[in-house]
C-alpha cells in the first residue's frame, strides 16, 4: 500500500519515546514513538553513546509502510455492556488503524495482539476477510434479537485499507438484506462510495451516520489525524449524505483542552450548515499507553504548550491524565469539563441540534432472516 507525505518540514525531525522505542516522526503517521505493550516483561532503552549515533538513526526515517495480516476471529459481532456506550453490538472489520489519530482510544487494544498501540497501531493492521459470511450466520442464529449494529466502534470502517478490501461494503450488504439498522461512525469521506446501500437503508429507516470532526483546521488535522480525510471533505460528505436523505450527525471529538477545544462552536456550525441534524462530544481520554504516547506527540509538534496542556487534561480528571469511571470518563468532571459541557448545551439550542441519536430510533421490527439463509439453517 501506498505511504502518504505530509511535506511539512517538521516532519523531518526524530524524537525517541520515553521508554526508549526508537520511532521518530514519520511522514504521514501519527505517532512519535512505538512503546512496547503492557503485556511485555522487558523493554529496551536507547540512549545516546556519546558518538552521536542515535541522532544519526533518528535523522532520516525512510516513510514507514503498511502491512496487513489476516485476522481469524470465528465471531463478527462484539458485545459490551458498558453503560456509557448507546449500543450493546459492534462490528470492526479491520484491527488497527491508518488514520494514525494520536488521540485514538483503540490503540490499547492493539497489545491484544501482541503488537505495540503506537506506530505498529496505524501500520500493522489485522484485517477479517470472512467477517460478512460470520455476521450472516450469526443474525441467522435461531433466537437472535435484533439492535442497532454499531459500524466503526473501535477502528474506522472506512480507513484507506477499505478502498482495497472492501469489508465494510460487504458487512452493509448483508445488513441491507436481513433489514438490519445499524449506526455508522467514521471520520472518512469514503462512506460515499456506499451511498447506494446506505440511500436505501435509509429509506427504510435502518442506518444514521456520524461524521467525526476534531478541527477545522487543515495543518492541525494533518499532524494530529495525518491519513484521514480533510475536514472540509468530511463536511462536504455530510451534506451529499443530507441531499441523500441519509440522517447525519456530528461527533465533536475529542475536544483537547488548549488545542481544540476553542473550535467546539465553529465545528458545531459548520456541520449543522451541511445537513447534521444531530452532535455529540467527548473529552480527550488517555487510558493506558495513550497517556504517554500522547505526551511524546505535544513535545514534538507543540512544546511551547504542552505542559499547559497536559495541566488542563489533569484538571478535567480528578488531578491524573486519566479517570475510567463510568458516567465520567466521556465528559470529565471539574469547572474546566463543565464549562465544555455548558458551552455544548448552548450551541446545540442555539443551532436547533438533536443530541447525539438514540440508537432506538432506527427501525428493529423490520428484521427477518432472508428466505435462503432460512432454509439452509433448517438443513444444519
Amino acid at each position: 500500500m501506498p505511504d502518504g507525505s505530509l511535506g511539512s518540514p517538521l516532519l523531518n525531525r526524530g524524537n525517541t519515546s520515553r521508554d526508549g522505542t526508537l520511532a521518530g516522526l514519520r511522514r504521514g503517521r501519527g505517532a512519535v514513538s512505538n512503546p512496547a505493550n503492557r503485556f511485555e516483561r522487558t523493554r529496551a532503552d536507547a540512549f545516546d553513546d556519546g558518538w552521536g549515533t542515535l541522532a544519526e538513526a533518528m535523522a532520516d526515517l525512510p516513510p514507514l509502510a503498511t502491512s496487513l495480516t489476516r485476522d481469524a476471529s470465528r465471531s463478527a459481532l462484539a458485545w459490551n455492556d458498558s453503560p456509557d456506550l448507546g449500543f450493546d453490538r459492534s462490528i470492526n472489520p479491520y484491527r488497527g488503524c491508518e488514520h494514525g489519530c494520536i488521540y485514538c482510544y483503540a490503540r490499547p487494544s492493539h497489545a491484544w495482539i501482541g503488537l505495540s498501540p503506537g506506530l505498529d497501531f496505524e501500520s500493522r493492521l489485522q484485517f477479517k476477510p470472512e467477517v460478512a459470511s460470520l455476521l450472516e450466520k450469526e443474525l441467522s442464529k435461531p433466537g437472535y434479537t435484533p439492535r442497532p449494529i454499531a459500524l466503526g466502534a473501535n477502528t474506522d470502517p472506512y480507513q484507506p485499507v477499505e478502498r482495497t478490501l472492501g469489508l465494510t461494503r460487504q458487512v452493509l450488504e448483508v445488513l441491507d438484506r436481513f433489514n438490519h439498522p445499524v449506526t455508522v461512525v467514521t471520520k472518512s469521506a469514503g462512506v460515499l462510495r456506499d451511498l447506494d446501500i446506505l440511500t436505501r437503508m435509509a429509506s427504510r429507516n435502518l442506518v444514521q451516520v456520524c461524521l467525526s470532526v476534531t478541527t477545522l483546521d487543515h495543518r492541525l488535522a494533518r499532524i494530529m489525524e495525518p491519513r484521514a480525510a480533510t475536514p472540509l471533505r468530511r463536511l462536504a460528505a455530510m451534506l451529499e449524505l443530507h441531499r441523500a436523505g441519509i440522517p447525519v450527525g456530528v461527533l465533536a471529538a475529542p475536544m483537547i483542552p488548549g488545542v481544540n477545544d476553542a473550535e467546539l462552536e465553529k465545528i458545531l456550525e459548520a456541520a449543522h450548515a451541511h445537513g447534521a441534524r444531530a452532535a455529540g462530544y467527548v473529552l480527550l481520554r488517555l487510558p493506558l499507553e495513550i497517556r504517554q504516547m500522547f505526551e511524546d506527540w505535544l513535545n514534538a509538534h507543540m512544546p511551547d504548550r504542552a505542559a499547559r496542556v497536559l495541566a488542563l487534561v489533569r484538571e478535567t480528571r480528578a488531578g491524573k491524565t486519566y479517570d475510567s469511571r463510568f458516567g465520567t470518563r466521556q465528559t470529565g468532571t471539574g469547572p474546566y469539563a463543565d464549562m465544555l459541557a455548558r458551552r455544548f448545551a448552548v450551541a446545540m439550542k442555539r443551532l436547533g441540534l438533536d443530541g447525539a441519536r438514540e440508537n432506538g430510533s432506527l427501525d428493529c421490527s423490520a428484521f427477518a432472516v432472508p428466505r435462503a439463509e432460512a432454509r439452509q439453517l433448517e438443513l444444519l
